[in-house]
């Protein structure tokens, strides 16, 4: 797919998705880049590694600017991304293979947690309706 049209799709996909799942996307999002950072430095791509970096965080901020301050596990969110944006300005500095492997698996669990959490809601949504 060329990428005036992979820009397209993108762009279509953001616009009809759901609150939640933009969120899902933010989240894969973010998991890609790290993982292009990764393969970046393995292939000593130094000026890529640093790009995907930044996007990554770049969108934990995002994340974090949509957190919801009415409930208690916002915090919780909070920490979490300003950890892993702490291991990310550390893996862009001394491109330590094994903290950005941490970042990845941890915002996956997050992405994973968080899906399952939404269908569940759904569900149970659908047999109350």
């Amino acid at each position: 797919m060329n990428q005036q049209a992979q820009a397209t799709y993108l762009r279509m996909q953001v616009n009809t998705a759901a609150p939640w799942e933009l969120t899902t996307m933010l989240f894969s999002g973010c998991i890609k880049f790290m993982k292009q950072g990764l393969m970046a430095i393995e292939n000593e791509d130094f000026n890529l590694k640093n790009i995907n970096i930044k996007k990554a965080v770049d969108i934990l901020d995002e994340l974090t600017i949509t957190l919801n301050h009415n409930y208690e596990i916002a915090d919780q969110l909070r920490k979490i991304y300003d950890y892993v944006k702490r291991r990310l300005f550390h893996v862009n500095f001394k491109l330590d293979v094994s903290a950005l492997q941490e970042c990845i698996a941890l915002i996956s669990e997050l992405r994973d947690t968080w899906v399952t959490a939404m269908k569940e809601l759904h569900a149970v949504a659908k047999v109350q309706s």
